[in-house]
């Protein structure tokens, strides 16, 4: 995904739109389809432990929307400031989501929901 949006922002900074910015785009929404655009909603059904499962379900789907909600208002004055800049945020935003995934998000891989209850009392 911060391949693509960087690669964008690289074209928009130098005012080339064309085939190579609609290839970034493919790369960054195939990228964003197998990770995050599905990955979360199945990670958000069994990360939680069964007692508190149904709120923090809810707590976690409404951050979801909230999100979605402020990247689409904020895209169009962000693209009238600078295009170039509002695609290395995305860019930037891709990397430390990857990072935060890396380093704080376990694996549940074959976990059961009882271990999964234990791995966040730890």
């Amino acid at each position: 995904m911060a391949v693509g949006m960087f690669a964008i922002a690289g074209l928009a900074l130098m005012d080339i739109i064309g085939v190579g910015t609609l290839i970034f785009i493919i790369i960054f929404t195939a990228s964003f389809m197998m990770s995050w655009g599905s990955i979360c909603w199945v990670l958000i059904a069994e990360i939680f432990p069964n007692k508190i499962r149904a709120r923090a379900v809810a707590i976690a789907v409404a951050a979801q929307w909230a999100a979605n909600f402020l990247i689409s208002s904020t895209y169009p004055p962000m693209m009238e400031f600078s295009s170039a800049f509002t695609y290395c945020f995305y860019g930037i935003m891709a990397l430390i989501s990857a990072l935060f995934v890396w380093k704080m998000v376990p694996e549940t891989k074959g976990k059961t929901l009882e271990e999964m209850e234990s791995i966040w009392r730890k």
